[in-house]
């Protein structure tokens, strides 16, 4: 029986300004089917698919839905038909609840009366949470939610509608394995009910487990699909990035000083941490990983004085910091990554060199003066480095770019700095295989010439590869800590879910 078509793209074609974006782009989904889209930061999906959801039109080529001419003007378009977008970058409003933010494009009414239905919405709200087994009032605010909790939030609200097709847009970088899982299991209901699936991901290994059939984009142009089982992680490497990556992760360190850099000792926030202790040496990759929940980003933002903490003691290069100073820590020669590069560690509406050297001016200025040749040339430095996908720095604002190289820009800005002590959190988050191989050999680079690095990741894969030591977390405390020899999936989970009611 031939398999019955829900999404076809034919000849698609975007360009911006005479700069194409994607040229020549064909592509089918059949229903019930989860394609797999892969390719570089850059590559075009993106713009592929705000095509799809009629976020932008195309400069030429067509597009059909369920055999008909489809033409979508705004997303409202997309949705009408069947489809929903579950972005990279998060779309909630963090001072509204769980449930105003499911509901925001349309509240439900008491009948007969303009009075929104709170009774009947928190109902199906938590249905839609019990889903993604995410069990939370639905009367949260979403500013006290974790990144991954908000992720999965993203897909509850998305499956509300019951549309046709849902294409998730990196899905996993704020999920722990757990969550991972669930999330895997809720897509083959998805796709047993008849759902239809595009599956955007960097993490190829899930691309490989979950997808029936797989397209590579490279520089706006598809250069190979197929069904899944004809590709092996090394084809699907070679066919994005056009060369193949021998080595992700560079060789560990081993030129760790015995001088302490950072040492924390007893810290403790009521609700948050306690009793937090450990030292990073002069040159180290201390890694630390949980589950969501375990507390990581919260530690890693009083260890950078962004939090409060009520008791205990940070020392960096041998003198006790202020509690809450942040201006404090950068002065002394921390930088900090934040985990969520969108609301945190980037302005949007600046152009990339802007957004670089904001945390360089002390060292690019003279009298409050800015060197703007000095700038300049540090932003185009950082863009060589990292390998970072714009037009002109001093022009091409961030919020045109890329999730990956958004993300390498905020590594960037930090990196320019010459820290003394980098905390990284979730580093790769959203960047392609190509580019995670850069910025492991540019944190790899930074620790060989004695900074201090401490990687935050819920990928185990990436700590392991990288850090000589490990440190685990759970429910605000340590609940582990492994090194070089004992490092491994099996020791990092078991540490992860040790029961700490008892200590």
């Amino acid at each position: 029986m031939a398999e019955e078509q829900v999404l076809r793209l034919e000849h698609v074609s975007k360009d911006f300004f005479g700069i194409y974006a994607i040229t020549d782009v064909s592509l089918e989904l059949n229903k019930g089917e989860i394609l797999g889209l892969i390719g570089e930061n850059g590559a075009g999906k993106s713009t592929m698919m705000n095509i799809v959801c009629g976020v932008l039109p195309p400069t030429s080529g067509s597009l059909f839905f369920e055999g008909k001419p489809y033409e979508p003007k705004k997303p409202s378009d997309a949705e009408a038909v069947g489809i929903s977008f579950i972005h990279q970058e998060l779309n909630l409003f963090n001072n509204l609840n769980v449930i105003d933010n499911m509901f925001i494009n349309g509240f439900r009414h008491i009948k007969g009366l303009p009075l929104n239905n709170n009774k009947e919405m928190a109902e199906i709200a938590k249905s839609a949470l019990a889903q993604v087994g995410l069990d939370i009032s639905p009367y949260t605010k979403v500013e006290k939610l974790s990144m991954g909790e908000r992720q999965l939030i993203e897909i509850a609200k998305s499956i509300l509608g019951d549309p046709k097709v849902i294409i998730f847009d990196e899905p996993t970088t704020s999920l722990t394995n757990k969550e991972t899982e669930k999330l895997f299991a809720i897509i083959e209901k998805l796709k047993a009910e008849g759902k239809s699936i595009i599956y955007i991901s960097h993490i190829l290994e899930d691309v490989q487990r979950l997808t029936d059939k797989i397209a590579v984009l490279r520089d706006g142009v598809i250069t190979a699909t197929g069904k899944t089982e004809e590709f092996t992680i090394d084809r699907m490497i070679s066919n994005m990035v056009g060369r193949s990556i021998t080595q992700m992760y560079p060789p560990r360190i081993e030129n760790i000083s015995d001088e302490i850099l950072l040492s924390v000792k007893n810290l403790s926030q009521p609700g948050v941490v306690k009793d937090i202790n450990l030292e990073l040496r002069k040159g180290e990759i201390l890694g630390i990983y949980g589950l969501m929940g375990a507390g990581r980003s919260e530690l890693a933002n009083i260890l950078f004085g962004l939090d409060e903490y009520e008791s205990g003691q940070i020392i960096f290069k041998g003198k006790v910091l202020e509690k809450k100073n942040p201006i404090e820590r950068i002065k002394a020669g921390m930088g900090y990554v934040t985990e969520n590069r969108k609301e945190e560690g980037l302005f949007l509406e600046f152009p990339v060199a802007e957004n670089i050297n904001i945390t360089s001016l002390r060292s690019l200025s003279k009298k409050g003066i800015v060197n703007k040749k000095e700038a300049l040339k540090n932003a185009q430095d950082s863009k060589k480095m990292f390998g970072i996908k714009c037009e002109a720095v001093n022009k091409h604002l961030v919020k045109g770019l890329s999730g990956g190289n958004q993300q390498k820009v905020v590594i960037a800005k930090w990196v320019s700095t010459r820290p003394e002590l980098l905390i990284v959190d979730e580093p790769t988050r959203g960047i392609d295989v190509g580019a995670k191989s850069e910025v492991y050999n540019i944190l790899n680079e930074l620790a060989r010439a004695g900074t201090g690095i401490l990687m935050v990741s819920s990928e185990m894969e990436e700590l392991i590869g990288n850090c000589s030591r490990i440190i685990v977390m759970n429910k605000g405390m340590i609940t582990g800590e492994l090194n070089n020899q004992e490092i491994c999936t099996e020791s990092l989970l078991h540490a992860a879910f040790i029961d700490t009611a008892g200590m």
